[in-house]
């Protein structure tokens, strides 16, 4: 089955590429995804998980060169902090060329590199950032197993990735906000 859905990973590119939203496993939970630069996919996700607008959305980029596009300044220590088994999502001060609500007020972005996985190898064969947040109405509990996601979400998404999770933490990444002076404040 693995090998069919990833034979099949460019019907999920042009899905996304169509503005369509993705249900998918990531190396951590199960994910809502979309393309990161499209304003209407990304409202489609706010609309789907009954989110607040002001509660900016994470990216997924497959690695520092996607990254240094989508953010104005990597750090001098990039790499040291991405240098880890823990996924970490970074908030950079500044990031461009993605969508509002990706984008936060202040031009703030939350963006993380996956560990190999499916999601890892669609934002690849994609090219371009994708939208990851979790499977979830907004204030309900994250679901960690595919059943344990809402109907709501299931029947509303455009496309459902039909391939167990691979994730092994079951749990969100750590988010850690970069400070102007170069150091990192843990925020989960």
């Amino acid at each position: 089955m693995k090998m069919a859905i990833q034979s099949n990973i460019h019907l999920y590119c042009n899905s996304l590429a169509q503005g369509k939203t993705l249900l998918y496993p990531t190396d951590t939970i199960w994910g809502l995804g979309c393309d990161a630069t499209n304003q209407e996919a990304v409202d489609a996700i706010f609309k789907l998980k009954n989110r607040p607008k002001n509660k900016p959305l994470i990216a997924l980029v497959s690695d520092l060169d996607m990254l240094s596009k989508y953010v104005t300044k990597l750090p001098k220590n990039i790499e040291s902090l991405l240098d880890t088994n823990i996924p970490t999502t970074l908030i950079y001060p500044k990031g461009k060329d993605l969508a509002k609500g990706v984008l936060s007020e202040n031009g703030s972005v939350a963006i993380r590199i996956p560990k190999p996985c499916f999601a890892l190898d669609l934002i690849t064969a994609f090219g371009k950032p994708i939208v990851s947040t979790s499977a979830n109405i907004s204030g309900e509990p994250i679901p960690t197993l595919q059943h344990e996601i809402d109907v709501k979400i299931l029947e509303q998404v455009d496309e459902i990735v039909p391939l167990k999770s691979e994730n092994k933490t079951h749990i969100p990444s750590r988010i850690l906000l970069l400070m102007p002076d170069g150091t990192v404040k843990k925020i989960r």
